[in-house]
């Protein structure tokens, strides 16, 4: 536990004005973000009496080694900064309101020639637009389903697609006009992505202009004596009639607000969000967070707005978006301290007028009641679920640290594994977990060269070698590389932060090494590893092998394993560290199995060479794509030129003849 006095600021040289701060721990990580109006007053306050700070704070000042600052002009840039520094550095103490990934979205990938609509979880990708979260998946279907026969957009998968194409005929949902079945042509693909986009306007609010359409619609059919069409039509909009009246309708005025509430205690808080448009609830989302310090309602709602409209603004950027980023008013429990600066701010990312307020009377104070009460069934339900799971990890750590004999609990895990297809295309994962929970964002893959023939003993060394020699040589250079000497630094000039890179500032790939190194494997492929590390000189890393067989934790040169109780929290850890490993592993394995045999069928052309066939691919997607380009599309790809084109073009073509001619023989 460090001294907070050890790394305070001298008096005087924290500046009294707006900006943003970083609290860095011993090996240079950013550990917690800030912004204050004042640095000076703001700073101080993290430097008082220990005992008098939020329990969150104090953990966090005293793993902290290191604080600096950056000073800005106004307010607004300071929101601004946290937000980018917050999505940076991900510290660890700080409150990140990610999306929720157990709602289901409804997804509509605009991205493929021929858009599909389906129920979706998960993160968001370019070029899908996203409508909802909703409550429950069999909403969306339900309402899908009733808006399939107004807008027969594909809903199938890129394989049933792809089947329906071979076979030459459509799926049920095609013979049943629920389905415009683009699979087999009966629809363009410019007249696909019209209804796709007749679609989208409908679920993002455009719900009466569609009314009025198919009215006109049917009303012309019928004194065109178009009775069937008229009937059909008719069908239509009482199908559109059903999926409106599944949207609650809570403002009669045609309001678009983002209604917000929080429930919270001494350590964590909840916020539910309702999204409504047009007056209708459109979708619903939530979070519970750990506070990292003492938060009132007035702080929490500041903290929510700024990140949340700041992700909405930046997934906008990156794909559609259902309706705008920022609604024309935010109803929120309490008023943020600078009302004002939060407004121009919202109001920047909207492109006019945004008002924040709470609601005092009418239909939207029951509104946002009714939100509150949402947001207080959640943090009840989620105070019972969390329980256990704290009380999971925390046994877990405990007891691999008794059952190992460790020095302390393994708050780092790292866990390499192998994968190969009969000695081919080896390759081995590294994942990491941190505080028992999976770190994805520093996984690692290696293709391994050197022991790939050698069996997994000497594949589990070269892995260690790779990863641990740039754990070495990393911090050898930042040591030899003197930090440029910051004013707004309180940390010594000479100060060396070995895990982050001297040019980007960010964190090295391999800097932060484990508390406890698992490798898939009995005792030789552990003392492999220890071998390893003892050759490098690291002595602080422990080292074990999982034994898939019996589940057997194997220690370094050990002649008997060590038997973890089977129900024993411990011994879940290490297997699901273990199962990710593989996961991982076999993931990266399948990729470049997947790659070869596509490069394969390259083999022989003349002027083709290994890079020039990875070229292909990659541009490409699959030789299946690379058979229908033409030689001046061939000769696009980087490094290729037209006669390299019209030999790769002309084997292709030749294959393709030859496989035809051998099928009808």
């Amino acid at each position: 536990m460090a001294d907070p006095s050890t790394y305070r600021p001298a008096p005087g040289t924290i500046p009294d004005s707006p900006g943003v701060y970083k609290f860095r721990d011993a090996g240079g990580r950013v550990i917690y973000v800030g912004k204050a109006k004042s640095l000076r007053s703001r700073l101080n306050s993290y430097f008082a009496d220990l005992a008098g700070l939020h329990p969150r704070t104090r953990q966090m000042v005293t793993t902290a080694a290191s604080v600096e600052w950056t000073v800005v002009s106004t307010e607004v840039e300071a929101l601004q900064l946290e937000y980018n520094w917050i999505k940076e550095f991900d510290p660890r103490f700080n409150v990140r309101y990610r999306d929720d990934k157990t709602y289901p979205v409804l997804a509509v990938t605009l991205n493929e020639e021929f858009p599909r609509l389906h129920v979706y979880r998960g993160p968001r990708k370019k070029g899908v637009r996203y409508f909802g979260p909703y409550a429950h998946a069999w909403a969306i279907r339900e309402t899908l389903d009733l808006l399939l026969r107004v807008f027969p957009a594909r809903t199938c998968s890129a394989g049933v697609f792809r089947r329906h194409s071979q076979i030459g005929r459509p799926c049920l949902l095609g013979y049943i006009d629920k389905c415009s079945a683009p699979c087999v042509g009966a629809v363009s693909a410019e007249r696909h992505r019209e209804i796709v986009e007749d679609f989208c306007d409908f679920l993002s609010g455009r719900t009466d202009l569609m009314i009025r359409k198919l009215e006109r619609e049917m009303v012309e059919a019928s004194e065109a004596l178009e009775f069937e069409r008229a009937a059909r039509l008719r069908d239509d909009l009482t199908a559109l009639r059903k999926a409106m009246e599944k949207q609650a309708v809570v403002l009669g005025d045609g309001t678009d607000a983002d209604v917000i509430a929080f429930a919270h205690d001494e350590l964590e808080a909840a916020v539910q969000v309702f999204h409504v448009r047009g007056g209708r609830v459109r979708g619903q989302r939530g979070w519970v967070i750990d506070k990292v310090e003492e938060m009132d309602v007035p702080t929490l709602v500041e903290q929510f707005l700024a990140q949340f409209y700041a992700g909405q603004a930046e997934l906008a950027a990156e794909t559609p978006t259902d309706g705008v980023v920022v609604p024309r008013e935010v109803l929120v429990p309490e008023l943020p301290v600078d009302a004002e600066t939060m407004e121009q701010w919202l109001s920047k990312l909207r492109g006019s007028r945004v008002r924040l307020r709470v609601p005092r009377r009418g239909d939207k104070r029951a509104l946002a009641e009714t939100v509150a009460r949402n947001a207080e069934e959640a943090f009840s339900q989620h105070k019972l679920r969390r329980a256990g799971d704290l009380t999971a990890r925390s046994a877990a750590l405990s007891e691999l640290q008794e059952y190992l004999g460790l020095d302390s609990a393994p708050l780092r895990i790292e866990c390499v594994d192998i994968s190969h297809l009969a000695g081919t295309d080896v390759v081995a994962s590294l994942v990491v977990f941190e505080d028992g929970l999976p770190r994805k964002s520093e996984y690692r893959r290696f293709a391994l060269r050197e022991a790939a023939t050698e069996g997994d003993v000497a594949a589990i060394a070269e892995v260690v070698r790779r990863r641990f020699s740039r754990y070495l040589k990393e911090t050898q250079e930042a040591q030899e590389t003197p930090e440029t000497s910051d004013p707004q630094r309180s940390a010594e000039p000479n100060e060396v932060n070995p895990t982050l890179d001297p040019e980007t500032g960010k964190l090295r790939k391999f800097a932060y090494p484990p508390n406890l190194l698992v490798v898939d494997g009995a005792g030789p492929q552990a003392t492999a590893a220890a071998d390893v590390l003892a050759e490098l000189g690291i002595t602080d890393v422990a080292v074990v092998g999982l034994a898939k067989r019996l589940e057997e934790v194997w220690p370094p040169a050990a002649d008997d394993p060590v038997i973890l109780p089977r129900t024993s929290d411990a011994l879940y850890l290490l297997q699901r560290v273990r199962d990710e490993a593989h996961r991982f592993a076999l993931r990266y394995q399948r990729q470049k199995r997947s790659k070869r045999v596509q490069e394969s069928a390259l083999d022989g052309i003349p002027g083709l060479g290994q890079v020039r066939k990875a070229a292909l691919i990659k541009h490409f997607g699959s030789v299946r794509k690379l058979r229908q380009a033409t030689v001046a599309e061939i000769a696009e790809v980087p490094g290729f030129g037209t006669r390299t084109a019209e030999a790769v073009h002309a084997a292709l073509a030749g294959g393709r003849n030859d496989s035809r001619g051998e099928s009808q023989t």
